[in-house]
């Protein structure tokens, strides 16, 4: 009997009643319709009715030619255990090299993946497993994921590798990573390794969102370090919040991130270094167009790469440290970076510098961008406790404090009893604080809120913060037609720029800025430019 181009799963053996293992029955009818699309050509589509379909123990291997499509999130749900077997990682589709001799030639071709979700909160390995995913398919080519709510994974949500020809649209990817202590490999919401189809992967995301997942929300990774890193990739029209990094350019040539927002993240807004697998960073990308806005510490963390790179039109404000900051991880490329271009973008009521260069740039333009009211960090330390001090999951009140807006941004509350927490910012009697992890919901873990009452104190502010602060060598570094001011009644950003005393700008051209307002604090030179007959036409 010849196999239907289109099947119910009903009508083959799954029950969606949320008490039957259904993994078997799905396993058998994937089988089925990947043979008969071996066999002719055509692709097959299983629909799933509303229902809890319960996956337990086994992850099915997926076949070429065989889509699952559900009747939309929160009706068809996949949920995922291994009661019967702690050690085994239980994706609800999974297709590896490691496991399955997954490559070039044996991939999988003509899926979907659309309208359903996966819940992963009854998956908990032995140890952490990187494959215990929602989704962990490696090259597929000509794929759809669409309209996919993956949440509470023990690894990654979503952890899709070489994807060729394919899109992947409005995935919510949510607390993702749980058994991820935070320095692992995986963990993320949407984490797609790259690099598996050669120097080209054309590869769409867009209209996703990645909220509280314990690594990155969204993230490239080239998986080889001997593989050319892949040009073809377009992030766009994407939500990150609340992850470790926000959106992660690890090993790719030319990604583009246009429309998307990184908000609250832990570490940085939007990364490239050489964190990945195979310790690449990336290079030749450009972000356009984003809100890069109250991450707990930077906006935009960039280092590891020969370059070039290019942000335009963001706005890179609020964050809990720098606005962007030019450094390299130990371990990774240490060259200075080449042709980075940073234009027209907003830097402003960061917590310290607007930008900070702590690594080489060779040949940087630095063109039209407005640097106004950063170094918020400003407020003097202090101490509190007893009668009018209330703690909360995720604030600290002091009826007593008369705190300047914003001006503990990014510092470590330490409480009498030695825990800490990060303020994202503050009113005059109110901290706002992170959660001690990512999507914890909480400062304090196990959510051991601290008593009425409980001493605190915070640092101080440390020393002067610029709109551009240089304590690295730029060399023919272009710095034309920018901003820097500060309006406040109080002003925080003590100089437009700073050379500091292991800084160096040597050659290039700086021409046309505004420094700001007052000609004594304008700029600080600790180590003197080489070649100061090329800088003319500033103010003042």
């Amino acid at each position: 009997m010849s196999f239907p181009l289109t099947a119910d799963a009903r009508e083959h053996g799954l029950t969606g009643d949320g008490s039957t293992n259904d993994q078997p029955a799905l396993a058998k009818l994937v089988d089925a319709a990947g043979a008969a699309h071996a066999a002719d050509g055509q692709p097959r589509v299983i629909h799933v009715p509303p229902g809890r379909y319960v996956i337990q123990d086994e992850a099915t291997v997926w076949r070429s030619g065989v889509s699952l499509i559900g009747a939309g999130r929160g009706v068809t749900r996949f949920v995922l255990g291994n009661p019967g077997n702690p050690a085994q990682p239980v994706p609800l589709a999974w297709f590896t090299s490691q496991h399955h001799g997954a490559d070039r030639g044996n991939h999988l071709a003509d899926v979907t993946f659309a309208h359903f979700e996966i819940d992963g909160s009854g998956v908990w390995t032995e140890a952490y497993d990187p494959l215990a995913k929602g989704l962990g398919l490696q090259y597929v080519l000509r794929g759809r994921f669409t309209d996919l709510h993956i949440h509470d994974t023990a690894a990654t949500g979503f952890g899709c590798d070489f994807l060729q020809d394919t899109v992947v649209e409005g995935v919510l990817a949510a607390r993702c990573g749980r058994q991820d202590p935070g320095d692992r490999m995986g963990g993320a919401g949407i984490g797609i390794g790259i690099g598996g189809w050669g120097m080209v992967e054309r590869l769409t995301v867009t209209s996703c969102t990645a909220i509280g997942n314990g690594t990155n929300g969204i993230f490239v990774e080239l998986q080889r370090a001997e593989w050319p890193p892949p040009r073809g990739i377009r992030i766009t029209a994407c939500h990150t919040e609340d992850n470790r990094f926000g959106i992660s350019d690890w090993g790719a040539d030319g990604l583009l991130v246009t429309s998307s927002t990184m908000l609250s993240n832990h570490e940085a807004g939007f990364d490239v270094s050489s964190q990945g697998t195979a310790g690449v960073g990336g290079r030749g990308g450009l972000v356009t167009g984003c809100v890069i806005d109250g991450n707990v510490r930077d906006g935009v963390g960039l280092g590891n790469t020969p370059g070039p790179y290019a942000l335009r039109s963001n706005r890179i404000s609020n964050n809990g440290r720098y606005g962007y900051w030019q450094h390299n991880l130990e371990g990774g490329d240490q060259e200075p970076a080449t042709d980075i271009v940073l234009e027209s973008n907003e830097f402003r009521d960061n917590a310290l510098d607007g930008i900070r260069v702590d690594a080489g740039m060779r040949n940087p333009s630095i063109l039209h961008n407005r640097f106004r009211n950063n170094g918020r960090r400003r407020a003097p330390a202090t101490e509190g406790g007893g009668d009018g001090v209330r703690h909360g999951s995720l604030t600290l009140t002091d009826e007593h404090a008369d705190w300047p807006p914003d001006g503990h941004r990014g510092k470590r509350l330490t409480l009498a009893d030695g825990r800490t927490a990060l303020v994202t910012f503050n009113t005059a009697t109110q901290l706002a604080l992170a959660p001690w992890r990512p999507g914890a919901g909480t400062a304090w873990p196990p959510d051991d809120v601290p008593a009425p009452g409980a001493a605190y104190r915070l640092p101080g502010a440390g020393g002067p913060c610029a709109g551009l602060t240089v304590a690295a060598a730029l060399t023919g570094a272009h710095l034309r037609g920018n901003r820097f001011w500060d309006d406040q009644g109080d002003p925080t950003q003590t100089h437009g720029l700073w050379i500091t005393p292991d800084g160096g700008w040597h050659g290039g051209r700086v021409s046309g800025n505004d420094f700001g307002a007052d000609p004594g604090a304008a700029t600080r030179f600790d180590t003197p430019p080489d070649d100061p007959d090329r800088w003319h036409d500033n103010d003042p």
